[in-house]
């Protein structure tokens, strides 16, 4: 994909390379390792650049071709092959999960439905499904183990973000109504990556992907929501053949940037049609009223920030109107929605701005250190605007 000059989508160049230098600040000094961005705007990407390390210990130098863990980035390609599925007439969004997978349904989650698993009102566990660590690649394995769990709150009643177990019963869902012969990986690949020329993209890491992978190596390991330890034990977890719908994507800014364009031209990119615009316009609105994120407690304690909405869609993260410390930037409009990833990667839409962020990081941060980040370079990309 070639680039285009800013000043043709009305950007301007100085304003936007003001985040080298931010970029630049920060891995000199420690804050993180490496970054790699990719920007645009009205269907034109004007900014892709790798900066930093790609591994610090190894000094190997961040390029535009990295290949990343994705983290919860993986939710939202997750969640358009289950909104794939719904168009198709395979089930409702109303649709009780418990109807596709009967043995779901045990311990109080009859009446959980696939909305709420999308839009985290499930009453889900924002924990770990009861398995060792090494098991979390195993779809089957995780899915058995969640049937077995309680859930924490009445289905639709409070928003806590499940960050393995509501993806993951939802690949189910899919793999099941798909007839049960392709693994989830498979559908992802069939339905999603191949389609939009996503060549660099996989769930699990590709083996011919290995020499461009970037260790999942923690920077920040003050306390924050999930422990260093866990997270780069999944360098381990992810590997070629896991299935972790919720987390275990691996792929390039580049192709990030594919997805993003493809959400924000409504749902085709190059001739390839994924999902209706009425269906995505569903999907990034607010489905979760004025509800808080329960997720976000831990932080807003630690940091004393006052508490704000969820704004969650359906697999996405909403920006709203609320100024509030949020990863989009105070600049994005309140239709923006896009996703994070555990203190590393992030991708946002600006649809009133026709405007596309992705940032993939080396070195991962505590999570609200990170969210403050992110906001700080999505603000500099949008007053490039002029």
């Amino acid at each position: 994909m070639n680039l285009t000059n800013p000043q043709d989508v009305g950007l301007d160049p100085e304003r936007l390379n003001r985040l080298n230098g931010v970029l630049s600040a920060d891995i000199e000094q420690n804050r993180y390792d490496g970054a790699v961005l990719a920007i645009g705007r009205r269907g034109k990407l004007v900014y892709h650049e790798a900066i930093g390390y790609a591994e610090r210990a190894a000094e190997r130098m961040a390029k535009t071709d990295d290949v990343f863990s994705l983290m919860s980035i993986t939710k939202s390609m997750s969640t358009v092959v289950v909104l794939d599925y719904f168009e198709r007439g395979k089930f409702s969004l109303t649709t009780q999960v418990a109807d596709i997978i009967p043995e779901f349904g045990a311990v109080g989650k009859r009446r959980v439905t696939i909305a709420q698993l999308l839009n985290h009102t499930g009453g889900m566990s924002h924990g770990l499904p009861p398995l060792p660590l090494e098991q979390l690649g195993n779809l089957e394995a995780v899915v058995q183990a969640v049937c077995t769990m309680s859930i924490e709150a009445p289905p639709g009643q409070e928003v806590s973000y499940s960050p393995i177990i509501s993806q993951s019963v939802l690949a189910e869902v899919v793999r099941r109504v798909d007839g049960g012969h392709r693994s989830y990986r498979q559908i992802m690949e069939d339905v999603l990556f191949k389609p939009l020329g996503m060549h660099d993209t996989s769930l699990g890491q590709r083996a011919d992907l290995e020499d461009r992978r970037v260790p999942i190596v923690v920077r920040d390991r003050g306390e924050g929501f999930l422990a260093p330890e866990f997270l780069e034990g999944m360098n381990d977890v992810l590997r070629e053949g896991a299935e972790v719908p919720a987390a275990g994507g691996y792929s390039t800014a580049l192709d990030v940037y594919r997805f993003a364009e493809m959400l924000r031209r409504g749902g085709a990119l190059d001739g390839a049609r994924i999902l209706s615009p009425v269906t995505i316009d569903f999907a990034r609105k607010n489905h979760t009223g004025d509800k808080k994120n329960n997720v976000f407690t831990f932080v807003q304690e630690h940091r004393g920030w006052n508490e704000w909405p969820a704004y969650l869609g359906l697999g996405f993260y909403l920006r709203g109107e609320v100024l509030y410390p949020d990863h989009y930037g105070v600049l994005a409009s309140p239709g923006t929605f896009g996703h994070v990833g555990a203190g590393s990667t992030m991708f946002w839409i600006d649809p009133e701005q026709d405007m596309v962020f992705v940032g993939l990081t080396s070195g991962l941060m505590e999570e609200s250190r990170s969210l403050e980040r992110w906001q700080r370079l999505s603000d500099i990309a949008l007053s490039a605007i002029v």
